[in-house]
């Protein structure tokens, strides 16, 4: 427990009056909730005034709220901020004591690869002896076991308390997801990263930014020392420069095409992984094989490299250590399916994502590519008919079925998929509910196909009218082939 005073100190106003010592057991933003002795946070967002809800909060037992602006009807004590978010990061951050402090945290940040990187660093870390937390889109993670789902980047008091949990289970480092929503959000404030690695940008999350501008302003602003101690730049992404121009930490760089500090040379990628030569500082060569396909991971792994770098950790012992992950749930996941033909899972749902698993596997296979995919509702609209022209170019067939429609009509975000797939001459069926979309490509694939299940990866639901409903696409798949293969 915490008294208001100390709170208030931490989110930098004065005191909190004649209220100072009144006892804070917990930190809720949800009104709903039932929080005896709680200080609840009046957040404004974009579809809602957390405001309205504080008197629903005191019923459910807030005993002081934290506001943008006095609410003289409600008899509590009131710590009146310029922002709210800012104040709940900064006082879940006292309030549990300031876990990060205890450990070295490891950020990741860009549109593509953080979670695959995330993990890879685990690996490299455990190897070497060191106990290391993740977050994350998966969840969060420690000694292999689940903490917590959620999103990429907590908000603040379920991160400050999944950290303290790690903490004190011995965690040496966090290995973790930094999205431009939690930057944005002031997620983060009162976090501090031992290093922060920038992977890429390409087009994603416009729905919120407006523009990629706008986007890559926010992905900049992470690379400061407010934020972190160090960085790992990917040297061959176009906007790494700037965020160079701004930066004021020191950094390493990674990379294929441009000279960097941590390269990849004699790359040779397979379906089952990938061979390459690491070159540290242009001097040393280490053998690394992957047991992850694809050029995307081999990124993953230099930028994984790099952040270990900076922990200090010895080049050959990391070069060693990024062979030993088998595999990230959801990501180029090759399932067990005991067929003659390939079915992949992978969580790509942007456009850049889609060309890089179609890519990679155009590489390796004997006969079609099979490409199963939609976009979600109520994100960028944009982005629809790129992905369904991008499916079109490098599939042999596309399927084009419902992800996570949301609160919109799946026919009409299918219908702007299809647009695009229409401006090529590659054939395509529309089956919008995806489980027999799924069950569609299954019974067409043959002898050295591969079928690409694109868009839900690690996801276990799928979101309909604002519903989650179970769908695990591991499960259904292996669902479809024993019917199937009843029926034969």
């Amino acid at each position: 427990m915490k008294t208001l005073n100390d709170l208030a100190v931490s989110m930098g106003l004065e005191n909190a009056s004649a209220a100072g010592e009144l006892q804070i057991a917990e930190l809720c933003m949800d009104s709903r909730k039932q929080e005896d002795h709680g200080l609840f946070f009046c957040i404004s967002g974009s579809h809602f005034d957390g405001h309205a809800f504080a008197p629903t909060a005191v019923k459910n037992g807030a005993v002081a709220l934290v506001t943008e602006r006095p609410l003289p009807e409600l008899a509590v004590p009131q710590l009146v901020v310029e922002n709210s978010r800012v104040a709940m990061a900064l006082a879940a951050a006292a309030f549990y004591d300031h876990p990060d402090r205890q450990m070295r945290l490891l950020g990741l940040t860009g549109t593509k690869g953080k979670t695959t990187t995330s993990y890879l660093i685990q690996g490299v870390l455990e190897q070497t002896g060191a106990a290391c937390g993740v977050i994350g889109t998966i969840g969060a993670y420690m000694g292999g076991k689940l903490l917590k789902s959620g999103l990429t980047t907590p908000d603040p008091i379920d991160l400050q308390k999944t950290l303290r949990v790690m903490a004190d289970a011995g965690a040496e480092y966090v290995s973790m997801e930094v999205s431009a929503h939690a930057i944005a959000m002031h997620r983060l404030e009162g976090v501090r990263f031992e290093t922060g690695c920038y992977t890429n940008l390409s087009q994603d999350h416009l729905d919120y930014f407006g523009t990629m501008e706008r986007y890559f302003d926010c992905k900049r602003s992470f690379f400061h020392s407010h934020f972190i101690r160090n960085a790992a730049l990917n040297a061959d992404d176009e906007h790494t420069p700037q965020i160079q121009k701004t930066m004021d930490v020191p950094s390493l760089t990674y990379g294929i095409c441009t000279p960097a500090d941590v390269m990849a040379t004699d790359i040779e990628i397979t379906e089952d992984g990938v061979d390459f030569v690491m070159r540290v500082l242009n001097t040393d060569k280490y053998p690394v094989h992957l047991q992850l396909t694809g050029m995307f991971n081999v990124y993953n792994a230099l930028a994984a490299a790099a952040v270990c770098l900076n922990q200090g950790i010895d080049p050959k012992d990391i070069a060693a250590a990024l062979g030993t992950v088998r595999a990230v749930p959801g990501r180029a996941e090759v399932l067990d399916t005991h067929t003659t033909y390939k079915v992949i899972l992978d969580y790509s749902h942007s456009p850049d994502a889609l060309e890089n698993i179609l890519n990679t596997v155009r590489e390796f296979t004997r006969g079609r590519v099979i490409a199963l995919f939609g976009c979600g509702g109520d994100r960028d609209h944009i982005k629809r008919p790129i992905m369904g022209e991008i499916g079109g170019k490098l599939a042999d067939y596309c399927v084009l079925t419902s992800d996570n429609p949301r609160t919109e009509d799946p026919y009409e975000i299918l219908a702007a998929v299809e647009k695009g797939v229409k401006h090529t001459q590659t054939p395509y069926s529309v089956i919008e509910n995806r489980r027999e979309a799924i069950r569609f490509a299954l019974e067409m694939a043959r002898d050295g196909d591969v079928i690409v299940l694109a868009g839900k990866g690690h996801e276990t639901y799928q979101e309909i009218n604002g519903v989650k409903r179970p769908f695990d696409e591991k499960v259904v798949v292996a669902e479809l082939l024993k019917e199937m293969r009843k029926d034969a």
